[in-house]
């Protein structure tokens, strides 16, 4: 956690902007954590072998609930070790104004590792300044191995402002699977998302070679966000993907047979990558349309099949 000292010369004026710990509330607010992860294989089971902090930003102990050996025969060269299945704690529980997040993960050759969150994040409205937040997220995979992206739900608050990025460093042969559910204002609430701007960006690379690559800006003043060839003035939306697949064909082909017709979706693949995209109100049916669909392709990935993280039922 950064904190600021708020010197006894300043005039009052200046140091007026900052309380006793000498966290600050004007337009230089800032407040940053960040957490760094490895995972090896070793002896045949996934190790979390670097875990990094600063900030209120971390990870519990790692959990193995997959002991046993894979569901279906897989090919040799996509062998992976028992997966290692990893909570992301950001114990405030959501970003306000001047929050700086960063997280990034790096997955070794032959290692599996799943990550997820044990609650929804959520994104505040932005203080009187208009100070906006940021959370960057970097994943790198390896040659030879898996990671599976899975956190739960972001709840974008009316007035929130600010930047989320996710960049994923694909090599070789490496696969990965992900997701991201957002759901804007709070409509139980009547409290719909009305000002404010939230940025997402997506960047989705092999060996250099952009695969992937996606800016949208979320803005309720901007056309857009009402038309109906852009946000429609749906409230919740998600992306699936998928990297890795050995037929993305017959992947496709098994979801568009056994998700949901009745919700608003659809899936297409290119330049290897599976997209699943999600148009709605009902966060309850993004998330139980993405689970579903990682249910079907994690098989297909690894060969085991999927292990719900017991958080989620928490």
């Amino acid at each position: 956690m950064t904190h600021y000292e708020s010197p006894s010369h300043l005039a009052p004026s200046e140091s007026a902007t900052s309380n006793v710990s000498g966290h600050r509330f004007d337009t230089q607010r800032h407040w940053a954590a960040s957490l760094s992860l490895r995972f090896a294989s070793r002896g045949g089971r996934t190790r979390m072998t670097r875990a990094r902090h600063h900030g209120p930003l971390r990870v519990q102990r790692p959990f193995y609930p997959e002991t046993g050996p894979v569901a279906e025969p897989h090919h040799a060269e996509h062998h992976y070790a028992e997966p290692c299945h990893v909570y992301l704690l950001h114990p405030p529980g959501g970003l306000v104004s001047g929050d700086e997040l960063r997280i990034e993960a790096e997955v070794e050759r032959g290692a599996h590792a799943l990550l997820t969150t044990p609650a929804a994040t959520k994104l505040y409205r932005a203080d009187r300044h208009g100070v906006s937040w940021g959370q960057h997220t970097h994943l790198s995979v390896q040659p030879g191995a898996l990671l599976e992206w899975l956190p739960q739900e972001t709840l974008c608050f009316d007035g929130a402002r600010g930047q989320q990025s996710t960049t994923l460093d694909v090599q070789g042969d490496a696969r990965c699977v992900g997701w991201e559910v957002l759901a804007l204002g709070r409509p139980a609430s009547q409290l719909p998302f009305i000002s404010g701007r939230v940025e997402q960006r997506f960047a989705l690379m092999r060996d250099g070679q952009p695969l992937w690559l996606e800016r949208q800006p979320l803005d309720p003043g901007h056309p857009r966000f009402q038309g109906a060839w852009g946000q429609g003035g749906r409230t919740v939306q998600a992306t699936l993907w998928a990297v890795g697949l050995d037929d993305p064909a017959a992947a496709i082909e098994a979801l568009r047979q056994q998700l949901p017709s009745s919700a608003q979706w659809a899936v297409t693949q290119r330049l290897d990558v599976l997209l699943l995209r999600y148009l709605g109100d009902s966060r309850n049916e993004a998330w139980d349309l993405c689970q579903r669909a990682w249910e079907l392709l994690r098989p297909k990935l690894c060969g085991r099949e999927a292990c719900v993280p017991r958080i989620w039922m928490t």
